[in-house]
């Protein structure tokens, strides 16, 4: 009986040995802060993202690694299947994950039990348009796809719109398109649509319509975050150790991309995220994936929200969304914690 408990406590101890090495050697590959390893664990060890067929989201994809670094043992992946990773998050089906501002935005304006936690990057859609639109002011009237309404390029395009004076629910012919928005585009169906990586790419090579908004690089859109790091509300007051492990392991994946796009790409095609190896490393070397450090996304939010406020797209006010829809303090503890 002794030397079965000693062989028992041995390989115990052997397991708990070389888990702990596995840990040390992935805390030095991904630069894991050593006050990261000092902190309370997680207060569950089970956490549930959303998979985005979007390039962008790459952090969300590298995060399950450093997600388990940091105490969690359980990490999935819930499809969307919604216009919207913030539907998912509000309705308690995920509990953190990547979403487009604007979509956040919506959300928060129409009093989902969401918080946003923290941006990442900017960038990402382009606005498509046919024939002799070259610009967003010359789309009254005209027809344009979306995967449905609410969803980020319905309110990314309204949020344009209104910013340029027009009101998108009166002067825009929206056209529900689903999964099939790009397509209809391509056959001629809709005048302008709203790409996200790898979207603008296949467009350009097959020589589709032409850009007159491009995100990343077109002001004032380059100077607000695309995408966040948002969280169901509940979860985020039960859990707050949790929540922050889980916001560092984004950020940390986001600097992966900025630093090391090549290593990236070849994850995201190998994992089936990108349709090829140039076009993934294309999406995040033009990607500002370092913003998080820089911008406010308080900022975001609130230019957004005035917009979508004065047409009457949103319930809530700027004011009442940045009170009730935001939570930063994470954000600004990692801050500090991560400087380069």
């Amino acid at each position: 009986m002794s030397t079965s408990k000693g062989q028992d406590s041995r390989g115990y101890g052997r397991r708990v040995f070389l888990a702990q090495a596995s840990a040390l050697s992935a805390t030095a590959l991904f630069g894991l802060p050593r006050l990261a390893l000092a902190e309370p664990a997680p207060e569950i060890t089970k956490i549930r993202l959303v998979h985005s067929p979007a390039i962008c989201t790459a952090p969300e994809v590298l995060a399950e690694a450093l997600l388990r670094l940091e105490g969690f043992s359980e990490v999935a992946y819930i499809n969307q299947s919604v216009n919207s990773a913030s539907a998912l998050l509000a309705t308690g089906q995920a509990d953190i994950a990547m979403d487009a501002a604007p979509s956040v935005t919506f959300a928060l304006g129409e009093g989902k039990p969401i918080l946003a936690l923290a941006g990442v990057h900017a960038g990402c859609y382009e606005l498509f348009a046919s024939g002799s639109i070259h610009a967003v002011k010359e789309l009254k009237g005209k027809r344009v796809v979306i995967s449905g309404f609410g969803s980020a390029e319905h309110v990314l395009v309204a949020s344009m719109v209104a910013y340029v004076g027009m009101d998108p629910r009166k002067d825009i012919n929206w056209v529900i398109g689903g999964r099939d928005a790009m397509r209809l585009f391509a056959e001629g169906k809709a005048d302008a649509y709203m790409g996200f990586a790898p979207e603008p790419q296949q467009l350009r090579a097959k020589k589709i319509g032409h850009v007159i908004v491009n995100t990343t690089q077109d002001r004032p859109w380059s100077q607000y975050f695309c995408c966040m790091v948002t969280a169901n509300r509940e979860f985020v007051q039960k859990y707050p150790v949790a929540t922050k492990r889980a916001v560092r392991a984004f950020l940390k994946a986001a600097d992966i991309c900025a630093n090391e796009p090549e290593r990236v790409a070849r994850f995201v095609v190998a994992k089936g995220y990108a349709p090829s190896y140039d076009i993934a490393l294309e999406v995040l070397k033009e990607l500002p994936y370092r913003r998080w450090r820089e911008a406010s996304p308080e900022d975001t939010l609130r230019f957004h929200a005035l917009r979508l406020h004065e047409v009457g797209m949103i319930k809530l006010s700027p004011q009442k969304i940045i009170a009730q829809g935001t939570d930063w303090r994470f954000l600004n503890e990692l801050k500090k914690e991560l400087k380069a």
